[in-house]
């Protein structure tokens, strides 16, 4: 090294440093949990401004150039002003909570009442809430920044990430697949760490299907653990919000600022003394000794090379001391729920769009009729936004739909999730057993389909996925490895109401012991994002 005036200094510098025995810390965006990026900012080797400004050259580089993620929908245009007046609070006041500056992406169905809220629909795309959704303001009470708005099934309709307003996000592990549905803008921007925090919401899947497909976390928390009040809603009665994020930890610190008693949503009166709002307090490395698991095999053979990663993980939970009862088959009350309970159940859809658009301003639909009628309208593109028929066609359905007074709804409502819920909790019983494990998604993440929009009946993927919203018990995702094709694969531990704690701790050491998160190849790290200090 060639010394002069200017590094003479640096290097006396570094001396005393190794001289006191301190050590560089290395700083990676692609690795960086939230604790490791306030390690930095606490250092002063990184400020929420640059933070900000590291995944917005994420967003701008691949979501509409490179690969095309098209995850996002609406930019915060006022992220930047937002993470500098964190800065100032930091240094005049300290740490406000450990998400201040933390940046997240929130699924277009979450209100936020300084950008519109519009359910991936053109209809609604400058429809601006009057206030925030309650969990958003949690969020924003404890510092994070709502870095954008992020795509979605239309209405949370469909599965695989295409709306009429944002058009087809693509998943970033191979831009040809769908990200799922119907948190897919999260699940993708997550994958391609436009943020380390991100928001789903959850119906039949809709938060783990994108967690699986794009190799995220994911936590479906029980109903009434997070209030639904300002999340667009589609059947109540299995809907809820939940964290994903890019680490268990990550997500276990997310969810405690989403939990507690909201008095317009009377589910969450049920969580009362049983939510916590510190989660990472369960998070230990041996939490899966002693632990029994039933292996839910019911749909295996769907694609063998996700039964090839979901045996290669069971090894792996054994080797982690993990007792296994292989298999334990589901009831059948719970296997055709899907038909007997949740079918007869959409016909909540129509009434919780009814009360929801009734909060809107002045101009906007006000039922699924009127959705139904204005966009089938919409026959060809018109500016951004895309035709999207099949969504329509089945929102003109619903509103023809025997109404929630019916005797197949109300015994659904009234019988049926008590049915299923009871054979669950037997089952577990039974088999005296801590959690059940299965695989997230049944088979890799499905081709796109440019006949996306016109296809009003596509066959159901395989899943398990909503007996956690019939039962409306929490299931943990967390990756489980890769496909012969780099394809993402999950395994996801599910177990009985509020049980939350565990099931993140069997995630947590699972995840710890194997690392099997992988980031895309199509969104490579950009220069600024590795340094060390």
């Amino acid at each position: 090294m060639k010394f002069n005036k200017t590094t003479l200094p640096l290097a006396a510098a570094i001396a005393l440093c190794l001289a006191n025995g301190a050590h560089a810390t290395t700083f990676d965006l692609e690795t960086a949990s939230v604790t490791d990026i306030q390690a930095a900012v606490d250092a002063h080797a990184l400020t929420y401004e640059k933070l900000v400004k590291l995944y917005m050259a994420r967003i701008a580089a691949y979501d509409h150039q490179g690969p095309s993620i098209n995850a996002v929908i609406t930019l915060n245009p006022k992220a930047l002003e937002t993470a500098r007046s964190l800065d100032a609070e930091f240094k005049a006041k300290g740490r406000r909570s450990p998400l201040m500056g933390i940046p997240i992406l929130a699924k277009d169905n979450y209100d936020t009442a300084d950008m519109p809220t519009s359910g991936g629909d053109f209809l609604l795309a400058e429809s601006v809430p009057y206030a925030d959704a309650p969990t958003i303001k949690q969020l924003r009470d404890a510092g994070a920044i709502i870095l954008a708005k992020v795509n979605m099934d239309e209405f949370a309709h469909g599965g695989v990430g295409f709306s009429s307003r944002g058009g087809q996000t693509r998943n970033p592990h191979d831009p040809r697949r769908i990200p799922a549905g119907s948190s897919a803008g999260t699940g993708a921007g997550l994958a391609a760490w436009f943020a380390p925090l991100g928001l789903g919401s959850d119906t039949g899947g809709s938060i783990r299907g994108p967690s699986s497909a794009n190799g995220v976390v994911g936590i479906k928390p029980t109903n009434g653990l997070v209030t639904r009040n300002g999340i667009m809603p589609c059947v109540l009665s299995f809907d809820t919000g939940g964290p994903m994020a890019r680490t268990v930890y990550d997500a276990a610190l997310e969810l405690g600022f989403l939990t507690g008693v909201d008095a317009k949503d009377p589910l969450t009166r049920n969580s009362a003394g049983l939510f916590y709002k510190d989660y990472t307090q369960f998070l230990k490395k041996d939490s899966l000794k002693g632990v029994r698991l039933g292996v839910i095999r019911d749909l295996n053979g769907t694609d063998p090379e996700v039964d090839r990663v979901f045996n290669a993980s069971l090894e792996e939970l054994k080797q982690l001391g993990a007792t296994l009862v292989d298999p334990v088959n589901l009831p059948a009350a719970a296997i055709q729920a899907r038909y007997t309970v949740m079918e007869p159940m959409r016909a909540e859809v129509q009434d919780n769009y009814r009360d929801y658009l009734g909060t809107l301003r002045p101009g906007f639909p006000k039922s699924v009729t009127e959705i139904a009628a204005k966009g089938i309208l919409l026959t060809s593109p018109t500016g951004t936004f895309v035709p999207h028929p099949s969504v329509f066609t089945r929102f003109k359905a619903l509103g023809e739909r025997v109404p929630t007074t019916s005797l197949s709804y109300t015994s659904a409502k009234l019988h049926g999730m008590a049915a299923v819920q009871g054979a669950v909790l037997g089952l577990i019983d039974d088999q005296h057993l801590d959690a059940l494990v299965y695989p997230t998604r049944s088979k890799r993440p499905e081709m796109i389909d440019p006949n996306t929009p016109n296809i009003v009946d596509r066959p159901p993927t395989p899943s398990l996925n909503f007996i956690a919203n019939v039962t409306q018990f929490p299931d943990v995702i967390v990756p489980a490895g890769v496909t012969s094709d780099k394809m993402p694969v999950t395994i996801s531990f599910f177990g009985p109401a509020y049980s939350e704690p565990k099931l993140i701790g069997y995630a947590y050491s699972y995840e710890q012991a194997t690392h099997h998160r992988v980031s895309p190849s199509t969104t490579p790290a950009l220069p600024g994002e590795h340094f060390t200090y």
